[in-house]
């Protein structure tokens, strides 16, 4: 018979051995955790099913899965639904926008949302309504920080409030507090815009989604070559981002919906979007209802429709007025004649400056490179050329400025072909270099600097202080490439460097819409414009006129106490004179001419304190004051709504959380974001080959990503906490056994 087994001691220390253990403990031992297990296991299906039940209820309603975010508190927070609807009229010259954005509580919590949104850069943002149930509280135009400061106390009085800040004129934010559990809020924003004419074509572009801005570091991590001001260039970065959602782990969120009722004001011919898929209704020869042919559509690129006049009908001088406070406005949109020519052909001096950063990855770089190379392929023989491309650094191709041969240019094709997007958006130096002129004694030739970007930055008060100081005699023609480009950027980079933008939105534009743009470049313009009105006291905006390229209308915008006598515009084409003359009583009825002025005006005051024409203090009481008398939004004036009866319990808390916002159609995700969270800092800009002084700028942080979260947590704890019970209960039998 064997000699029965020793139990083994515990430790070296422990010289007497543990008992044997009772019958049925063993089980207990591994029962107990297991039960745990179990249990724990059971907690969290619950809370999972009901979680997955939301998700998908989501995706049926609103096309999306649930997204928690975090909250200024640090907790997961689901994030608001929102939901747009654009309805547009369009009158002759201008257009009409109401934009309501729905904002949908479905937590139980007491929620305020904010939402970073796009609108033209031209847009006159004089209105705004919050609707609450069945009340509809009508905002009122304020100064910036009372506005702010009423909003924070309505907030905290638990009142259900809105305000509308303008970031930049093309960039808002829309903050809403205490939406309800469960409620259902409503902000209508209201606006005028300029229908945009060139070469025949008329369009309207409504940007749907607030592309990631890269912001170049602030100085307490940059080292400034050049010896500026330690100003931050983008002191208001923080206002500027929010968060972005990755396509490949996200369904598209904020559907909107879009109804245009067209009202050219002459017979139609061709009515088309090359952005979506529309439905187009007749309504009569001169008028048109477009709505989109799949109904809500995801907010991730830019909207555009175009528009031309029948065989004939197209009129070459447009002349509208609008009764307002204290007199009328007028717009007069004069078109000059396309058929002047030079005697000679002017060579020209080309510098083709190309982004290709991270945001220009996908869609984006291969539309600019194939721009790029429509531009290269025009070039004469006596013309000359340089390419720049530019991300975080940027390399210059050649020295200085080379002839157009063939030699050279299939050394620049390569050069295009070779480029990969990645990388931060330095575009500061770049530009300098592309505007930096080594022969201005060479009157003779043209100097002309093409940029294609999608202006995807957060600096273009620095941008548009370098053109204005450093254009010379360059002529800055401006591409916006990609889904949704920055048209702030490129229309008033255009204007200051006396140029012009083009924009290049799908593949199948890039052909026509460079060989437009390459058709100005070799066109002589229409210089030295001037308007002299007959009767005294007009004020019209801009008081300088810009070069005109062809087939581009002027536009221009006046305040006078009442529509008569003549207007006169006189300049020169290709060297010969050029004159016209417009009687102003025969103006017809337009819509919204008056606070098209008002905008005119504001962005003119703003350029005048970029350029040093005004000090800061002139301009922004300039500013104020059209703002204030005008009812818009500016950089200096927000539109702020408040419900009058707080609505919060009190006590409960309100939680906080930035709307998602879909990455811009065409995008890659990696290349703007990376691969992993952290990223490293690029290395400074630095140019390779020519010798110009450069600015130096380290990269701006990542751009704030979403933080998704689930109940992981509580349920990790729960299960812990029935794990340590489980083995509590095991040990009790333990002992009871002992």
């Amino acid at each position: 018979m064997e000699a029965p087994m020793l139990p083994l001691p515990l430790s070296p220390h422990h010289s007497t051995p543990l008992a044997p253990p009772a019958p049925g403990l063993t089980r207990n031992l591994l029962l107990g955790p297991l039960i745990a297990l179990l249990l724990a296991l059971a907690a969290g299906i619950a809370p999972a099913k009901a979680q997955q039940a939301r998700t998908q209820e989501a995706r049926e309603q609103d096309g999306s899965g649930t997204l928690l975010l975090r909250s200024e508190s640090g907790a997961p927070v689901e994030a608001p639904r929102l939901k747009a609807d654009a309805a547009i009229t369009v009158s002759g010259p201008t257009a009409r926008a109401t934009i309501t954005q729905a904002f949908r509580n479905t937590t139980a919590e007491w929620v305020e949302g904010t939402y970073l949104f796009p609108l033209p850069e031209d847009a006159a943002v004089d209105t705004m309504k919050l609707v609450v149930g069945d009340r509809v509280i009508v905002a009122e135009i304020r100064e910036r920080e009372a506005a702010r400061r009423a909003y924070e106390a309505a907030k905290a009085e638990g009142k259900t409030a809105a305000l509308t800040e303008q970031q930049r004129p093309n960039l808002f934010t829309n903050a809403v507090a205490n939406i309800g559990p469960g409620e259902t809020v409503l902000v209508q924003i209201e606006y005028h815009q300029p229908v945009r004419q060139s070469g025949g074509t008329y369009a309207l572009r409504l940007p749907t989604v607030a592309a990631p801005r890269y912001s170049p570091a602030p100085p307490a991590v940059t080292a400034v070559a050049d010896g500026a001001s330690a100003a931050d260039p983008v002191p208001d970065r923080e206002r500027i981002a929010a968060p972005v959602l990755d396509p490949a782990r996200h369904a598209p969120v904020n559907p909107m919906t879009l109804s245009i009722d067209l009202k050219a004001g002459f017979p139609l011919g061709h009515v088309r979007s090359a952005t979506h898929a529309i439905r187009v209704e007749e309504r009569s020869g001169a008028e048109r209802r477009i709505t989109l042919a799949d109904g809500a559509t995801a907010a991730d690129r830019d909207f555009e429709l175009t528009w031309t006049a029948a065989a004939g009908a197209a009129p070459s001088v447009g002349l509208f007025r609008e009764r307002v406070a204290g007199g009328e406005a007028v717009l007069a949109v004069v078109t000059p004649p396309a058929s002047a020519r030079p005697a000679a052909s002017v060579p020209r001096d080309v510098v083709f400056v190309i982004d290709n950063s991270g945001s220009m990855g996908g869609a984006s770089m291969r539309q600019a490179k194939a721009s790029l190379l429509i531009g290269l392929d025009r070039l004469g023989a006596g013309d000359r050329f340089n390419v720049i491309r530019f991300d975080h650094s940027f390399d210059t191709l050649f020295p200085d400025l080379v002839p157009g041969d063939e030699a050279h240019l299939d050394r620049a094709k390569r050069f295009v072909a070779d480029l990969e997007a990645s990388g931060g958006t330095e575009m500061l130096a770049p530009l300098r270099a592309a505007l930096r002129d080594t022969t201005p004694e060479e009157t003779g030739r043209l100097r002309q600097v093409v940029f294609l970007t999608d202006g995807a930055i957060g600096n273009e008060a620095q941008i548009f202080s370098a053109i204005a100081a450093e254009r010379g005699r360059s002529r800055l023609f401006m591409v916006g490439i990609g889904s949704a480009p920055n048209g702030y950027l490129m229309r008033h980079a255009a204007e200051l460097g006396r140029g012009s933008f083009t924009e290049i939105g799908t593949p199948d534009q890039v052909t026509e819409r460079m060989r437009a743009l390459l058709l100005k470049l070799e066109s002589p313009a229409v210089t030295d414009l001037t308007a002299i009105f007959s009767e005294p006291g007009v004020d019209a905006a801009p008081a300088r006129l810009p070069d005109l390229y062809r087939g581009e209308p002027l536009a221009l915008p006046a305040r006078m106490e009442q529509a008569r006598g003549t207007l006169t515009l006189a300049g020169r084409i290709g060297g010969q004179p050029w004159q016209t003359m417009l009687q102003l009583d025969t103006a017809e009825a337009g819509a919204g001419i008056g606070k098209l002025w008002a905008r005119a005006k504001i962005a003119e005051a703003e350029t005048a304190r970029l350029t040093g024409r005004l000090s800061a203090e002139a301009a922004d009481a300039a500013i104020l004051r059209l703002a204030l008398d005008h009812g818009l939004t500016t950089r200096l004036t927000s539109l702020v709504a408040v419900d009058a009866t707080p609505r919060r319990p009190h006590g409960a808390r309100l939680v906080s959380t930035e709307l998602p916002l879909n990455l811009p159609a065409g995008w890659d995700f990696a290349s703007v974001f990376g691969e992993g969270e952290a990223q490293p800092l690029p290395a400074p800009p630095r140019q390779r080959r020519a010798a110009v002084p450069t600015a130096q700028f380290a990269a701006a942080p990542p751009v704030v990503l979403p933080q998704t979260a689930t109940d992981f947590e509580i349920r990790a704890w729960l299960g812990g906490l029935l794990l340590a019970l489980g083995l509590g209960l095991s040990l009790r039998h333990r002992r009871a056994a002992a």
